[in-house]
């Protein structure tokens, strides 16, 4: 189960994605987010298909680790396919399946949207691949800095979001040796009516909830014992900086957002 979820997990190669700055990983991921929705034609999908694939190369992470790690989201993606397929009723009718017209509208929509959904999945997933929990905190709390002057606990925010990416592997560990060991007391998760899979669950989620808390409990007791006191007079042993592989990943972004806006009237 562990190898079948990609986020939280972090896989250490020599690429150029893995030495780059964390805050510039963070930003360009961000506004990918949020341009891809201003693509409209064919020439830009192809754009932002390109970078995120690009960019998966470069990782040098393994695609079949990578597909395998999709595996959960591919059900989504199909789905979502399906049922644009059924719901939009948009264009010239192509085909009747079953008395139920497929449109062209709803085949260009339903395609849009899977792959959107795709590439969304796909560069993020590529931040946790190639930058460790650590990196992750400090590019966090260093782009989150000026919100320090409104008494804004930046430090402890941050420390949270990358203690909860971390144990995204490490509960979902937990998790299968829990439903291993129900399964060999004979408890049965897949077959039967859905009311008893339900019921079937329920021993298998208590325990998970008493193993999280006791896990939340043992670190907040070793960070204490450590000496933990928040972010206020902490050093840091590697000091951020944007090198010039930061600033071509940056411009080469800005070109392909720019290219992309430019040719939504041409669509």
């Amino acid at each position: 189960m562990n190898n079948l979820l990609i986020i939280g997990q972090y896989v250490p190669t020599n690429s150029i994605v893995h030495r780059m700055d964390p805050r510039i990983k963070m930003l360009i991921i961000f506004f990918y987010v949020i341009f891809i929705f201003f693509a409209n034609n064919v020439f830009s999908y192809a754009l932002f298909t390109v970078f995120a694939i690009g960019g998966t190369l470069l990782t040098k992470v393994p695609w079949r680790f990578i597909a395998k790690g999709l595996t959960p989201v591919w059900f989504l993606i199909v789905f979502t396919f399906i049922l644009h397929l059924f719901v939009t009723k948009e264009g010239t009718v192509l085909v009747n399946i079953f008395g139920l017209p497929i449109y062209s509208g709803a085949l260009e929509q339903g395609a849009v949207i899977s792959l959107r959904f795709f590439l969304l999945i796909l560069l993020t997933s590529l931040l946790t691949l190639t930058t460790t929990p650590i990196e992750i905190t400090d590019g966090v709390e260093s782009l989150l800095g000026p919100l320090r002057r409104f008494k804004f606990p930046v430090h402890e925010l941050a420390l949270m979001m990358s203690i909860s990416l971390r144990f995204i592997p490490t509960l979902l560990q937990e998790t299968e040796k829990i439903s291993n060991a129900q399964a060999s007391r004979g408890v049965d998760f897949r077959t039967g009516p859905f009311r008893e899979r339900v019921r079937a669950v329920i021993p298998l989620l208590v325990p998970l909830f008493v193993s999280a808390f006791k896990r939340a409990e043992e670190l907040a007791m070793a960070m204490e014992a450590r000496g933990y006191r928040g972010g206020e007079g902490r050093t840091k042993l590697r000091e951020l900086r944007v090198m010039k592989r930061d600033v071509a990943a940056l411009i080469l972004f800005i070109v392909v957002v720019a290219a992309a806006l430019i040719t939504r009237d041409y669509s």
